[in-house]
């Protein structure tokens, strides 16, 4: 957990196919998604910081939650994904999803996670855009 965050991979491509083929550890695609809500650990106090996060995820989280392997944490992530955003992983990556006998909770999340960063990464986008 104590990973800092310059040893976490790029968002790229790459990287959200890496989540989506399972080719990235679970502890690290919580890492990627936690440095973007803002959580920052503090290697000196060994905790972890969440006063970058916002509001309404420092209240239910205030330590970053494990959204791989927690339902909750995971539900709350898609029901933040704005509307407009909400098919970024079939538009922009074309990924069709899983086949029946592929599907499980774990990789269910792990393309919420996916379709998560995408929203991140298009809103970052829009907001340098202004």
């Amino acid at each position: 957990m104590s990973t800092p965050d310059s040893q976490l991979p790029p968002l790229t491509e790459t990287t959200l196919w890496q989540i989506l083929n399972e080719e990235l550890d679970d502890a690290t695609v919580n890492r990627l998604l936690w440095q973007c809500l803002g959580y920052r650990y503090d290697a000196q106090s060994q905790t972890w910081r969440s006063d970058r996060v916002p509001l309404e995820w420092q209240q239910e989280y205030p330590q970053p939650p494990d959204f791989i392997g927690s339902r909750p944490a995971i539900v709350k992530l898609t029901r933040s994904i704005p509307p407009a955003h909400k098919q970024l992983l079939k538009e922009q990556l074309g990924f069709a999803g899983y086949e029946i006998k592929e599907l499980n909770p774990r990789r269910t999340r792990r393309a919420t996670a996916v379709n998560w960063l995408l929203s991140y990464m298009a809103t970052q986008e829009e907001a340098q855009a202004k």
